[in-house]
């Protein structure tokens, strides 16, 4: 086994979660009279937290107070509908099974907030994940390897013994500031050409790869 720790991104690596951001994002703006974003804008606005996804999707600039308001809305609104058509990718399940299975531990960092990530993971994937961080206060988001050396830390494993697996250029980054390898999914939220763009050294197209990337001295 190459690796003892396998630490997943969630949205767009382990959940394809992108129908439920964009109804979420677009209640609001809805509510306020903006018009709605298409799922491919969406796609587009998602990696860097709720802040970036709500301000991106506003059709134009508002204040520091306003877009508090209008994140706390979206928080509410995606609390009671983050798990409406989210679902597992095709193979993830598997995946997870046969890594622990084989003595692999498991984690999921993610810029989703925590609340979701705890709710999701218990959802889709009980039992098959050690530990998980989602965005709060306490932890800079992703690139910032700061929930990455968390997970590190709580798990008691050495950096050269973990491998990050990821779909976009915010993972790329984050595995390159924790000073880790990492896996690049091609699945899921970002082209394959714009990840090799983004410096995606190790890109796969199917869960199998990844199981064997890590499980394979």
């Amino acid at each position: 086994m190459r690796y003892k720790l396998a630490i997943f991104d969630m949205d767009g690596t382990i959940l394809n979660s992108l129908e439920d951001l964009a109804d979420s994002l677009n209640y609001v703006l809805s509510v306020h009279g903006y018009p709605k974003r298409t799922l491919e804008e969406v796609r587009n606005f998602v990696g860097n937290g709720i802040r970036k996804l709500v301000e991106r999707g506003v059709p134009e600039p508002v204040d520091s107070s306003r877009l508090d308001q209008l994140c706390q809305e979206h928080k509410d609104y995606y609390k009671l509908h983050c798990a409406d058509k989210t679902r597992p990718y095709d193979g993830i399940p598997e995946l997870l099974r046969n890594l622990r299975q084989a003595g692999c531990r498991t984690a999921v960092v993610s810029n989703k907030a925590d609340y979701a990530v705890q709710a999701l993971c218990k959802n889709y994937f009980e039992g098959l994940f050690d530990t998980a961080v989602g965005e709060k206060p306490s932890v800079l988001k992703k690139p910032a390897p700061d929930s990455v050396n968390e997970v590190l830390k709580r798990l008691h494993i050495a950096r050269e013994d973990a491998v990050y697996i990821g779909d976009s250029d915010v993972d790329i980054e984050t595995a390159r500031n924790a000073g880790m390898d990492s896996i690049i999914v091609d699945w899921g939220f970002r082209e394959r050409v714009f990840l090799i763009e983004k410096g995606a050294t190790l890109i796969v197209s199917a869960p199998k790869e990844v199981e064997k990337l890590i499980l394979t001295d």
